[in-house]
């Protein structure tokens, strides 16, 4: 069995953050969301593994390399343009050969893994299993209707009236049989070869096609509200730690803190689940719950609350805690008393400010 990850989009729903940096290599706990999918593969048993990369191809190699230090062999699948799912399978036929495939979007975070999903397809003469999650809301999403016999009868992209309220997630398994229907059907109004039509094709021809129920949560890390939301639930999880070589002093840092290696806290307090990133340094200051700061970043005299701050980063003398924010890289944040008072702003396209 191989592995295939879509890693092509181009993150949209994450401007101005994602302009310039993959949307799969934003991190939730300090770990890239990519990495995660990989590492979520690799505990399953699998450890060939196809990356389907766009225009951010660069970065992604970048960070993954050849995937031996994460004890995958990863294989890099260009697509020019972002033509769909389908498309992605389709060109990605010569990597994946006769074998069965998982194939994975690279921007979700899924609570547990998919080994009971691999363990599902492998003892089943199934042709497909699909992911599935129950949602309050499936208007938004792509939904399944099942049979009586708990097979997947059809699938319909955002019902106004929604046959169930099971969610495609974005987890897919595939035998060879995929790519018949991938190159059967035809580009949908949005000029895109769906993986739902493929599915479609699939199910109208006569093959298996099964859900697998998941029943922990589930993010598709989309946009900012949501990869505040996979943070928090990541860190939840998180074993803590504190690195030896991390330096604290005159600091209160409670048993849900993860501390990596060569940051310094100083006269501050980290209330927890929060994880401080490598070369951080923390001073004078207050680090609230669902708090990711990653690698060498400075906060000085700010109290910060359920919010990620990327690397490279400064927030200095803020007096207004910061709350619920996703904060790129190389930003700097810093109070300012010359006069005339008053907001002074370089902000990029699509940024959103609340003051």
């Amino acid at each position: 069995m191989k592995g295939l990850i879509l890693s092509g989009g181009k993150g949209t729903r994450l401007y101005p953050l994602t302009y310039t940096r993959a949307k799969q290599l934003v991190p939730v706990a300090n770990k890239p969301v990519l990495i995660r999918v990989l590492e979520s593969i690799r505990d399953a048993g699998v450890t060939e593994i196809g990356i389907v990369v766009g225009h951010t191809a660069p970065e992604i190699k970048e960070t993954v390399g050849d995937g031996s230090a994460w004890g995958v062999n990863v294989t890099y699948i260009p697509q020019a343009s972002p033509d769909g799912l389908a498309h992605a399978v389709k060109i990605s036929q010569d990597f994946l050969g006769d074998e069965s495939f998982v194939m994975f979007l690279g921007d979700n975070v899924i609570q547990g893994g998919i080994s009971p999903l691999i363990r599902d397809f492998d003892k089943n003469d199934w042709n497909s299993q699909i992911v599935l999650k129950q949602v309050a809301d499936p208007r938004a999403y792509g939904v399944a209707e099942l049979r009586p016999d708990g097979s997947i009868a059809r699938l319909i992209e955002k019902p106004a009236n929604p046959p169930s309220n099971y969610a495609l997630v974005g987890i897919y398994m595939f035998d060879a049989n995929i790519f018949e229907a991938v190159n059967a059907i035809k580009p949908s109004a949005r000029g895109e070869l769906e993986i739902t039509d493929a599915i479609q094709w699939l199910i109208d021809h006569g093959y298996r096609v099964y859900p697998h129920i998941h029943e922990g949560w589930w993010i598709d890390t989309g946009k900012p509200i949501d990869m505040l939301d996979a943070n928090s639930y990541v860190l939840d999880e998180l074993t803590p730690s504190i690195a030896a070589d991390a330096v604290i002093e005159n600091s209160e840092i409670d048993a849900r803190v993860t501390v990596q290696p060569r940051a310094r806290i100083v006269n501050s307090t980290v209330h927890g689940p929060a994880i401080i990133g490598e070369d951080c340094v923390i001073e004078n200051s207050y680090i609230g719950p669902f708090t990711s700061i990653y690698h060498h970043t400075t906060i000085r005299n700010c109290e910060i609350v359920r919010s990620i701050v990327l690397e490279h980063s400064s927030l200095i003398d803020i007096q207004t805690m910061i709350r619920d924010s996703l904060i790129g890289r190389k930003v700097t944040i810093r109070h300012n008393d010359q006069r005339p008072t008053g907001l002074k702003l370089n902000l990029a396209d699509n940024s959103t400010l609340s003051i």
